[in-house]
């Protein structure tokens, strides 16, 4: 009993150490400056098993968590992005220990090059699960969290996975490199919401 609570105590140790923060550093993301962003929820599904939440609730936090990161960019290029919310659950409460439910979230993004007139990523899709915590690897976030304690912990890691994706091409592809033809998808118009965009669930 004794070594299984150790286990136990060293795993939860481990599961708050990954958590997301708000403040981590930056990324590198060549000349990139976001001139505006762009939040759509109303769309969303709420897939079955999860807490009830208006796709309102969400606008906010994804909008603040844009700002918190992208916004500290201070590049020569000016870029728009676009989060579209296409489903979500939040966790209600497990059975500790044994049945922790996480909750996720689908999103697609958009960046757009304002120089250029061109959209770097179009409709991208991302899967997005919350960080576990020290109390959530125990009891689940549906105990151990609110709902508005949940959307923000998305929020975050939507932005978070956004911003380390953009580091990645930058790095690989040669975005936001000031105008020196990254892959790109041409559009002549600015980001705006899709006619329709397409709920999914899991």
């Amino acid at each position: 009993m004794i070594r299984i609570l150790a286990l136990l105590a060293s795993l939860v140790l481990l599961a708050a150490c990954d958590e997301t923060q708000l403040n981590e550093a930056k990324e590198d993301l060549g000349d990139f400056n976001m001139r505006v962003s762009f939040v759509y929820t109303d769309k969303a599904l709420q897939w079955p098993l999860s807490r009830a939440a208006e796709t309102s609730e969400w606008n906010e936090p994804i909008e603040r968590a844009l700002e918190a990161r992208l916004g500290r960019y201070n590049g020569a290029g000016k870029y728009d992005v676009a989060i579209t919310l296409e489903g979500f659950l939040l966790a209600t409460g497990g059975i500790p220990v044994l049945v922790n439910p996480k909750s996720a979230a689908v999103v697609n993004v958009f960046v757009y090059d304002v120089t250029t007139k061109t959209y770097l990523l179009k409709e991208h899709q991302m899967k997005i699960f919350e960080d576990t915590t020290g109390e959530s690897a125990i009891f689940g976030s549906g105990y151990s969290r609110t709902k508005a304690e949940q959307i923000d912990g998305l929020a975050l890691k939507i932005v978070d996975g956004l911003e380390e994706y953009m580091a990645a091409q930058h790095a690989e592809k040669g975005w936001f490199n000031g105008g020196e033809s990254p892959e790109t998808l041409a559009e002549p118009e600015p980001v705006t919401a899709p006619a329709d965009t397409a709920a999914v669930a899991e």
